[in-house]
């Protein structure tokens, strides 16, 4: 992924993510837990190459991270590798910030970390 250029990836911002849209989360364990978008499936940055059969089919792939950084990132290569894929600007910051609705993994009240 060092070799993608992110600041030319489509990019939506978090807030105006399309209801039925297929999300890629692609921050660390220790994130996801804590806050994600029900339905979204969680693969790490760095295990995206690796993990192409588990991306869900979706036409295109919403690509979130905290911040939009990372997964701008991914979203660059998965459009280098053949996908349709675009970055969630502002990441689940944004969503977190803008009260859209979130599930975690612990039993506690979902937030971004």
């Amino acid at each position: 992924m060092a070799h993608v250029m992110p600041q030319q990836v489509p990019t939506v911002p978090a807030t105006e993510l399309p209801a039925d849209a297929v999300v890629l989360d692609v921050r660390e364990d220790d994130e996801w837990v804590h806050g994600h978008i029900e339905g979204a499936t969680h693969i790490p940055m760095g295990d995206v190459p690796a993990r192409l059969d588990e991306l869900p089919e979706g036409d295109p792939l919403y690509v979130t991270c905290r911040g939009g950084g990372r997964s701008a990132r991914v979203a660059a290569w998965l459009n280098a590798n053949g996908y349709d894929a675009v970055n969630v600007g502002g990441g689940m910051g944004e969503w977190g910030a803008a009260g859209k609705p979130m599930v975690s993994e612990t039993g506690e009240e979902p937030f971004v970390r």
